[in-house]
């Protein structure tokens, strides 16, 4: 096997299956491996228990200097505010309990009609278009369209929302240029601008969605910029990369497909939270450690930074009996693909749960022999586990 270098984008681009026997080899060590940047370096954290430990301690392991890979310029956090993944308690405790508001129960429950409405329409559209791509079809529209409706984004702004998430996640890969700056920013500068103008329309005319319950909550322009770019970000492009995965998923698990067309509301959230956990649609965030400290007898100093790598938790022999097999029953499943738990664990779990269930019950009915074609087309990544095509037949 190849050398492991977890800063070398040629690792990223490296085949899934050789970068899974590179995290169970770095699994076997008796301590996080150190992994050198040109501008300091991280201490690798593979082991679910180490990940855990970390997201469950934040007042060791912090996200104020920026949880991706590479860290968001001064500059940048400066002109489009601070994403709530980069910030600690207070601050973080004050934006989350507003935006948690949007992930109740009760307003879940509400915004179930839009979740099936859009399922039907994609349903529609697919028996009419006839499309090649599952993700630009089916995969990026279902979340988009169900986000824009909580936050009450008009759908004349929608159509080149998701090609501006694409633009401002461009710069989500590893150093040495697997990242495009300008592109990255020019979608995130076009996100806030459209959240700017929704937001003004909702001071003058309140309504029943998310945008009026923070422009109300007294939250800055940049702010809300920096939240709406989040939400699309999180609630778009990882459950497009989730639905993608769980699509290739089912046609290459014949057996796991037939249980969950038989029965999706037994067997759903079992098969979400196994696609969560077998594609990691999050790779990894960062931490910077707060005060000197150990991890499971492993010293560690105050200023180094961890990196906390979900895809190799989520395999993690010690805690998943045969983690490479796919297995929409396993029980229990403690998998990390929404977070180690602590006060970054995913909001919108329940609705990417919501989503994925509703989408596949209404694919099955319509399209009872869809599968894909061919494996996914990878979009190399150290940060997310992105799906750019994936064929597809029904």
């Amino acid at each position: 096997m190849p050398r492991t270098d977890l800063t070398d984008p040629a690792f990223w681009a490296r085949p899934p299956q050789d970068r899974l026997d590179a995290f169970r080899a770095l699994r076997r060590l008796d301590a996080p491996v150190y992994f050198r940047e040109r501008d300091g370096g991280f201490h690798a954290l593979v082991r679910h228990a180490h990940v855990v430990q970390a997201s469950r301690h934040p007042e060791l392991f912090i996200s104020g200097t920026g949880v991706t890979t590479p860290r968001p310029a001064r500059w940048v956090r400066t002109v489009f505010g601070d994403s709530m993944v980069n910030l600690d308690d207070p601050r973080h405790a004050r934006l989350r309990g507003v935006v948690s508001r949007a992930f109740t129960p009760r307003v879940l429950a509400r915004i179930s009609a839009d979740v099936e409405r859009v399922a039907a329409t994609l349903a529609d559209r697919v028996a009419a278009d006839r499309p090649a791509d599952f993700v630009t079809a089916v995969a990026g529209p279902m979340p988009l369209q169900v986000i824009c409706s909580m936050m009450g984004v008009p759908e004349t702004e929608r159509r080149a929302l998701l090609a501006q998430v694409d633009h401002a996640t461009a710069g989500s890969g590893t150093r040495r240029r697997l990242r495009v700056p300008g592109k990255s920013l020019r979608g995130l500068a076009r996100l806030h601008t459209v959240m700017a103008k929704v937001a003004r329309q909702r001071r003058r005319e309140p309504a029943d969605d998310l945008i009026t319950a923070l422009v109300s909550a007294d939250l800055g322009a940049r702010e809300l910029g920096a939240f709406f770019s989040l939400l699309l970000v999180a609630g778009v492009e990882t459950t497009r990369n989730a639905i993608a995965h769980a699509l290739h998923l089912l046609t290459t698990h014949p057996d796991q497909r037939d249980r969950l067309a038989s029965d999706v509301e037994r067997y759903g959230a079992g098969f979400v939270d196994e696609v969560v956990r077998f594609s990691s649609p999050i790779v990894q965030f960062r931490r910077t450690v707060a005060a000197d400290c150990e991890l499971d007898g492993h010293p560690l100093r105050a200023g180094d930074d961890v990196v906390l790598f979900y895809a190799s938790a989520n395999r993690d022999e010690a805690v998943f009996t045969d983690p490479d097999a796919f297995d929409l029953t396993r029980r229990p499943n403690p998998h990390v693909g929404f977070g180690g738990g602590g006060p970054h664990f995913c909001l919108g779990t329940s609705l990417a749960r919501q989503e994925m269930t509703v989408l596949f019950r209404e694919l099955f009915a319509r399209f009872p022999a869809i599968r894909s074609v061919g494996p996914p087309e990878p979009a190399p990544s150290s940060f997310d586990n992105r799906v750019r095509r994936l064929e597809f037949t029904f």
